[in-house]
Parts: C-alpha cells; sequence; structure tokens
C-alpha cells in the first residue's frame, strides 16, 4: 500500500478513536430512551410531514436508533447507512430521490417494512464537532429538493439532541465529582447560616424581593417584572440568594419563605397599581421551588392570594425549571392545569438545559418559555450551535403560540442577534439588574414605561442612564445585583 494511503488510514483511524471516545463521554448508548428525544422525532415528523424519523448514534458497527416516530426501529447496520453517508460528507445529506441517487443505483433504501423513496439527514455532534449521531427524515415518495430554510430547521433539532448530550454529559461528569466527594467531611457545626438563622429572618422580616424587569425587545417597553429574593442581613449585608436557597431546600425552610414571596408579589403588585390605576402593574413573576410544585393544594393557595390582595390572575406568573416539576406527568398536567385555569401565566424557566424539555414542552400547558442564559451568552461564538438552538426553540415557540424570553441579555451584539431571530422579549443586565421595589417604581414612571437605550457596556449602571436620560430622575438609589 502506498505511503500516502497508509497516513490517511492512520488519521481516519485516529479520527474514528476520537469520534467513539466523543460517544462514550455522553453515556447515550447505555441509557433509556428519552422523552425529549422523543418530542425532537415527532415535531421533526410534524414540520416535514414525514412518514418516519429516527435518531441514531453509531458506534464501530451499528447505529442505535435512541429515539423513533413511524417505523419502530432499534437498531441498524452501519455500513452503507444513511449516517454513513453524513460522517462521509462531514454534514447534512437530502436525497430526494432514492431511484436517482448514485449510491443506490440497482438496489432499494429498505427500513424494515418501509421503502424508502427521499430522506434528508443532519449530524448530531460533540462540543469539539465530531459526529456522534444523525437525525433523519424518510419520505415513501421523492419529493422536491429541500428548501434552505427546511434545511436549517432538520439542522437546528439536530443542534438541539446535541445541546442535551453536551448537558448529558456534564451531568455524568458532574456525578462523577460528588461520587468522589461523597466520603468529605461534613460541615462543622457552626456552619452559617443554619436553619434556625432563615427561620429567625423570616420571623424579622429580613428578606426582600429584588426585581428584573423583562422588556420588548422592540420598544424596551417594560412588560414584565421577575421577582427575585435576597436576604437582607443586619449585619453581614444584602445576601445573595445562593447561599441560603439550597439550606432551605433541604431543610424544608423554603415553602414558609417560598410562602411569604408569593404573598409579598402579590401585595407589591397591588401597591403598583394604586400607583398607577390607569396602566395597572406589569406581570410579576416569581419562581417556584420543587418542594412548593410537588405540594398538594398549590393552585388554592395562590387563588387565595390572589383574592386577598385582589390582584388580577394576568398580572401574576409562576416560573418553575424543568427539574422542579414532579416525576409523574400525569400529576404535573393536573397541578399546572389547575393553576392555568386560574388565568395565571406558566413559564417555563431555564428552557434546553433539562433531559425533557422539548417533551414538557409539548405536553404541559406552559404559555412562555425562557431561554437559557448560557445559549444567549453563547450566540456570538464562532460555533453557531448555540445560535442556531436559539433561532430553533424560537422558531418552535412561534409553532406552538408561545411567548419567549431571552434571559441573560448582556451585550448589544446578543440583544441585535435576538431582534433578527424574532425573539420578542429579554431580559438581562444590557437594561437593568435586579432592584429594589422603590427603584422599579421610578421605571415604570418613565415615558411609556420605556427604558433607555441600552449602554454599550452591560456594566453600566443603570441609575446613570436613567439620569442622563430624565434628570428628574435623578436621586434614583439603585441597588447592587448579588446573584
Amino acid at each position: 500500500m502506498p505511503q500516502a494511503e497508509l497516513q490517511t488510514g492512520r488519521i481516519d483511524c485516529q479520527e474514528e478513536d476520537a469520534r467513539l471516545s466523543a460517544l462514550a463521554s455522553t453515556g447515550i448508548l447505555d441509557s433509556e430512551p428519552e422523552p425529549s428525544f422523543d418530542a425532537i422525532t415527532r415535531l421533526t415528523a410534524e414540520y416535514f410531514k414525514a412518514d418516519t424519523v429516527l435518531l441514531g448514534f453509531a458506534d464501530e458497527s451499528r447505529v442505535w436508533i435512541k429515539s423513533y416516530w413511524g417505523e419502530p426501529v432499534r437498531e441498524l447496520p452501519r455500513e452503507r447507512s444513511v449516517f454513513e453517508m453524513v460522517l462521509a460528507d462531514d454534514g447534512p445529506v437530502v436525497v430526494p430521490d432514492v431511484s436517482k441517487h448514485p449510491n443506490f443505483t440497482g438496489s432499494r433504501l429498505t427500513i424494515r417494512r418501509l421503502e424508502v423513496a427521499s430522506f434528508a439527514s443532519a449530524p448530531v455532534r460533540s462540543g469539539d464537532g465530531k459526529i456522534l449521531g444523525a437525525l433523519a427524515v424518510f419520505g415513501c415518495q421523492p419529493r422536491r429538493r429541500m428548501a434552505v430554510v427546511e434545511m436549517r430547521m432538520l439542522e437546528s433539532l439536530a443542534d438541539i439532541v446535541a445541546s442535551q448530550l453536551e448537558l448529558r454529559r456534564m451531568r455524568m461528569t458532574f456525578r462523577r465529582c460528588r461520587q468522589r466527594n461523597a466520603r468529605a467531611p461534613k460541615h462543622a457545626a457552626g456552619t452559617w447560616p443554619r436553619k434556625s438563622d432563615l427561620r429567625q429572618a423570616l420571623d424579622k422580616r429580613e428578606f426582600v424581593l429584588f426585581y428584573q424587569p423583562e422588556v420588548e425587545l422592540s420598544t424596551r417597553k417594560i412588560v414584565g417584572l421577575e421577582a427575585l429574593i435576597r436576604w437582607q442581613h443586619p449585619e453581614r449585608g444584602l445576601i445573595p440568594p445562593m447561599d441560603f436557597i439550597p439550606l432551605a431546600e433541604e431543610s424544608g425552610m423554603i415553602l414558609p419563605i417560598g410562602d411569604w414571596g408569593l404573598s409579598e408579589a402579590c401585595g407589591q403588585i397591588q401597591r403598583w397599581c394604586r400607583e398607577d390605576p390607569q396602566q395597572g402593574a406589569p406581570r410579576v413573576c416569581v419562581n417556584l421551588s420543587a418542594r412548593q410544585f410537588a405540594r398538594e393544594g398549590l393552585a388554592d393557595h395562590v387563588e387565595a392570594l390572589l383574592r386577598q390582595s385582589g390582584v388580577s390572575s394576568r398580572l401574576l406568573g409562576l416560573e418553575m425549571t424543568e427539574s422542579s416539576l414532579v416525576s409523574d406527568h400525569g400529576t404535573a398536567l393536573e397541578v399546572l392545569s389547575s393553576l392555568r385555569r386560574l388565568g395565571v401565566s406558566l413559564l417555563l424557566d431555564d428552557f434546553g438545559t433539562g433531559y425533557s424539555s422539548l417533551h414538557h414542552l409539548h405536553s404541559l400547558p406552559f404559555d412562555v418559555l425562557k431561554i437559557d442564559r448560557s445559549f444567549v451568552s453563547r450566540m456570538t461564538e464562532p460555533s453557531d450551535q448555540p445560535l442556531q438552538i436559539v433561532r430553533t426553540i424560537v422558531e418552535l415557540a412561534r409553532v406552538l403560540g408561545m411567548d419567549v424570553v431571552a434571559e441573560g441579555i448582556e451585550t448589544q451584539e446578543q440583544f441585535a442577534l435576538l431582534r433578527q431571530l424574532g425573539c420578542r422579549f429579554g431580559q438581562g443586565f444590557l437594561f437593568s439588574r435586579p432592584v429594589a421595589a422603590d427603584t422599579i417604581s421610578e421605571m415604570l414612571r418613565l415615558p411609556g414605561r420605556i427604558l433607555p437605550e441600552p449602554a454599550e457596556s452591560a456594566t453600566a449602571p443603570m441609575e446613570c442612564v436613567i439620569e442622563a436620560n430624565y434628570p428628574e430622575n435623578a436621586k434614583m438609589e439603585m441597588a447592587h445585583d448579588l446573584s
């Protein structure tokens, strides 16, 4: 064999070894089927009106199908597979008519009982670009060539699979680290805070709510607020939530603290409505913990708070992360449906970071989803994967009739990109850090409730921007965000 061919063989082997190593780091071949993947194949089938959709990952000899829609398939030979074509092209493959493709001259592509006449497939890549698998759409009839927007959609759906894999890999790494540290010594008895400190803080009303504006990106108008808890300790100063919320959840104090937060938010909504009877208050969104969500009678409790405060249900939003939802799908659906009947908004927070985000999006009655800041912050990276994920989330939400709020907007470039993608709403340091209720009251008095043009840097103090544009507000006191 010529030296050049030997060298090529060595490079190919090295690349395949690296690909298999990246695949193994996700643990995907050893896992049970995941609802998020089923949601992706179902959405793909609906979008492309496909007869069958397969999502598979390939080892040395097989393509292991981790999710399918249509023809039930669990594994396929890798040799002469669609995955091999995607790997060879290092990118998407579209075959509008199998009978006219040179790879299939004199033969047919058959998947179990499906006689394939056309197909398209996009690669699922690792974080460093290795092709681990493919998302493939199959049809029983030849079809026209795929439009650019359709190809982009298929690639974006494959990118969402890739993001789920990357999060899976990170969780596996975290789990291994946690196991290594399992035998580490426990915290000393004097570690602060303790459960008694949280109880005392609640009794002495040391907790406060800060609020971060959600704005309409096209106008910068304040359309909502997210309520965020802080602890105003008399000696230690303003304490961020990460320093006490984990203990609150572990000790069970999250329930009374969460109840206080809901009550305080309703009371503040009422005060803003009194301050401006014509416009009223913007919607205020409160985060629910897993324990709050799992508690029986949550909807009754929320309804009682709304009645006591006289606040319209449309002015209250409840945010929950996917991890806070109870594992029993039926129970989650029942709780969410009872809250939805009250008329409150339901927001799925940190969307895209959980195993079954798409599954929950498709089957549970959320009406707003919030794109996780980790995707927004990476939109401008040389790799366009985060940008494609954001584009796909915005498009899926549009198709499903949902609103989208992009979190963590910190730069003008992110702001401009989100507007180009058609994302209507956002929040982040570019517009305002979380601030005290009095400061929000000042912002709500701005003409049209429109925030000033964002400064070039998200670190520019918002009070300086407002003072420059609205001198009458020059004495506004802005608190620092410690989140």
